[in-house]
């Protein structure tokens, strides 16, 4: 069953770093509006807190998660264990964004992300819930190595 927890304590810490990836999803409040689920990988995610989480938005394809952030802030990070014992963790908060262009940007992501060069934006997420799930339904699977399209796409 299910648990929840009042801070990332240091084995959801290890867990997390040992994901290859996560997934973001936001929505917007309008029924209307679609809910926005998005993969994420390499070095791009960080703990800075015990109810604190950043990760560097690389780009890609569009900017639904940062319209969703500014319009309501909502915002979940799911971690699926593909290897090892199973587990789904999921952190729960609201969200902050830092785009390109405004100050400090590149001071802070050189600060947490150093290994990337270009990204979109830099999410910080104020944690208001933190739960795991069993995972018994997430396939195992073995890593091989990051697809490094992304990252030649945005240092051109």
């Amino acid at each position: 069953m299910g648990k929840t927890y009042t801070e990332i304590d240091v084995k959801l810490a290890d867990f997390i770093g040992r994901q290859k990836m996560f997934f973001v999803a936001t929505a917007p409040l309008s029924a209307g509006g679609h809910v926005n689920l998005s993969p994420k990988g390499y070095d791009a995610f960080r703990i800075l807190g015990p109810k604190q989480v950043a990760y560097c938005d690389l780009g890609g394809s569009g900017i639904e998660t940062v319209a969703h952030i500014r319009e309501n802030g909502r915002v979940t990070l799911m971690f699926c264990a593909f290897d090892g014992p199973a587990l789904i963790l999921r952190l729960y908060g609201r969200g902050s964004v830092q785009q390109f262009d405004e100050p400090g940007f590149e001071e802070r992501k050189a600060k947490l992300f150093p290994s990337i060069g270009r990204a979109r934006n830099i999410v910080t997420v104020d944690l208001e819930r933190i739960a795991d799930s069993c995972g018994w339904g997430v396939p195992v699977y073995d890593f091989r190595e990051q697809r490094d399209q992304l990252m030649r796409a945005i240092e051109h």
